[in-house]
């Protein structure tokens, strides 16, 4: 059964109100097996566990009036929303009505040309979340049991994970699970823990120090953070005095967006001791061409101690001691606390926990 197949009748879920309901929909072919019958049954039994009043609410309101709230809660637009949904604006207009009216509350107010959740709206969306998050980790795990696959693991990178370890990695867990099938998917921090947290992600490889409490830490090994330089750059000669955080002001930068934690981290530390924020030449998402577009100029840049004291980039760079201008993070995965943990992230663990730091050399 395909994966989206899976998703519409686990949608469906609210409209088998009991075991007979769903021995229905196998009949009519909605679901094929029985154990995705028993499952279907379960999910409707879990809707009144977490909303205990459901099966009080109007027949016609199912679980896709859930997903559409949160749809819309997630763009706050209805059009952006029904677009995404491939719905229609007015389909998901009486959705978010047949579920206020249900609810007996209003979900969202409107700000300008923006729907805005109201502080009921934010407590149904947090549960709504929960409850597919649950419903998506039971579907997966008896999929696991019942048909043994070597599953699928969706697990994004950092750019610097991506650069430095991401190839080894995937040859690493392709060798310990050949049947394995990945989906790679490499984005700023902020991006991949948003994806982590709505549950399109099943880990997060990379810098843990924008990680929120919420998710699970696995630390592999501590990963400072440098200010880098062509080994002819001017800092470079200097003894005495040595280069403090004043003089790095006086030089150009390569960064990445002004979103990215990196970035963040050196305008604060550039604040913090009275200076003006750096002055940005090239801006770049590339960790890899970092090294190149300073090798041969005076630009500065941050880059991991690790990378310079490894592979190529250490032929062209060097750090500058600047101890006040040193980020000290970790280096690890991150994993929803609240998850079902499939084989191929108990994979992922086991490889990154025997090898973590020599998949890097």
């Amino acid at each position: 059964m395909a994966r989206e197949g899976k998703a519409a009748w686990a949608a469906a879920a609210a409209a088998a109100s009991d075991s007979a309901s769903a021995a229905r929909m196998r009949e009519s072919g909605i679901i094929e097996s029985p154990w995705e019958c028993g499952l279907l049954t379960a999910a409707s039994r879990a809707s009144n566990l977490f909303f205990p009043s459901f099966h009080e609410f109007d027949s016609s309101m199912d679980l896709r009036d859930f997903r559409y709230f949160e749809a819309v809660a997630d763009f706050g637009h209805l059009g952006r929303a029904a677009e995404a949904m491939h719905r229609t604006q007015p389909a998901l207009s009486k959705s978010l009505r047949r579920l206020e009216e249900a609810l007996g509350a209003t979900l969202f107010e409107r700000e300008g040309r923006r729907l805005k959740l109201t502080e009921v709206g934010r407590v149904v969306l947090e549960r709504t979340r929960f409850m597919r998050r649950t419903m998506d980790d039971t579907l997966q795990e008896v999929t696991d049991l019942a048909r043994g696959a070597a599953g699928h693991l969706r697990l994004g990178g950092a750019p610097t994970a991506a650069d430095r370890l991401l190839p080894q990695l995937v040859h690493a867990l392709l060798e310990r699970a050949p049947g394995l099938t990945l989906h790679l998917a490499v984005d700023v921090s902020a991006s991949l823990l948003q994806a982590l947290r709505a549950g399109t992600l099943d880990a997060v490889v990379g810098p843990l120090a924008s990680a929120k409490r919420e998710f699970e830490r696995h630390v592999l090994f501590d990963d400072p953070v440098v200010v880098a330089a062509s080994k002819r750059h001017p800092l470079l000669r200097r003894t005495a005095p040595a280069p403090q955080i004043g003089d790095l002001a006086g030089y150009a930068w390569v960064l990445p967006s002004p979103d990215v934690s990196l970035r963040v981290w050196l305008e604060n530390t550039f604040e913090r001791n009275g200076l003006a924020p750096p002055r940005v030449q090239v801006e770049s998402a590339s960790i890899s061409l970092m090294p190149r577009l300073i090798a041969h100029n005076q630009l500065l840049t941050l880059i991991s101690r690790k990378s310079l004291q490894a592979g190529p980039v250490g032929t062209l760079l060097r750090e500058v001691p600047v101890p006040s201008a040193v980020l000290e993070r970790q280096f690890g995965v991150l994993l929803r606390r609240d998850g079902y943990r499939p084989p191929p992230v108990r994979t992922l663990l086991a490889v990154l926990k025997e090898g973590g730091q020599r998949l890097l050399t």
